[in-house]
């Protein structure tokens, strides 16, 4: 089955406190998105990649691509004001056949064992979204309070996040116009059932400073 990774770089490097988007700072040198491509081409050099950037920064990562990758079949397209706006843009690159995983431009640290597990997830059950249960004591607050919960209970959600394209494309014309912070949310709000994988606590997702140390 053809598979697809939609690589969703949005990011302006604010949280970053840095001029420079923050999924084009260098990790020993190399740009943090091509780290992340560079992961999807390890699990399968047949993967088709397709990045979606505001259209502000396509020249630099024109300019990244003839670089890092000059034999590569790298699509490109210019993302939304909104996530799933860019997802979109993404996936109408796509035909209806085969499997899509979406995947952060700044989590260069994904193994290729949990690519794996997503792809062969998404392939057995129309989705394969990788998570990590929480280590640490949670509380949620109820306006100037806040209350202990069973942090068992919950879940830290990270991407890939993959699925059978078609599945994913009818998801999105179900979910409508509404505001997800992830994938899995669209294909569950149109009535899915989201498969897990097993994530790793090293796949963080590099927002601050802190993040890079």
């Amino acid at each position: 089955m053809k598979k697809y990774v939609v690589i969703v770089a949005g990011g302006k490097g604010t949280r970053m406190k840095s001029d420079v988007p923050k999924q084009f700072l260098p990790i020993d040198g190399i740009p943090i998105i091509v780290l992340s491509i560079r992961k999807f081409f390890a699990y399968d050099q047949n993967v088709e990649v397709i990045v979606v950037l505001p259209e502000t920064h396509i020249k630099q990562w024109e300019a990244i691509r003839f670089q890092y990758f000059p034999d590569a079949n790298i699509q490109v397209t210019t993302g939304g004001i909104t996530r799933s706006a860019s997802v979109l843009s993404g996936l109408g690159l796509i035909p209806e056949d085969g499997l899509v995983a979406i995947h952060d431009a700044v989590r260069p640290f994904v193994s290729t064992d949990t690519i794996r597990d997503s792809f062969e997830a998404a392939e057995k059950h129309g989705s394969g979204v990788a998570v990590v249960a929480l280590k640490d004591s949670i509380r949620e607050l109820e306006g100037t309070t806040s209350i202990a919960r069973d942090r068992s209970n919950y879940i830290l959600v990270q991407t890939p996040q993959t699925f059978d394209v078609k599945r994913l494309k009818e998801a999105y014309k179900k979910a409508g116009a509404g505001v997800f912070t992830d994938d899995a949310s669209v294909f569950e709000v149109a009535g899915n059932v989201v498969n897990l994988v097993d994530g790793s606590y090293d796949n963080i997702k590099i927002t601050t400073p802190e993040d890079l140390s």
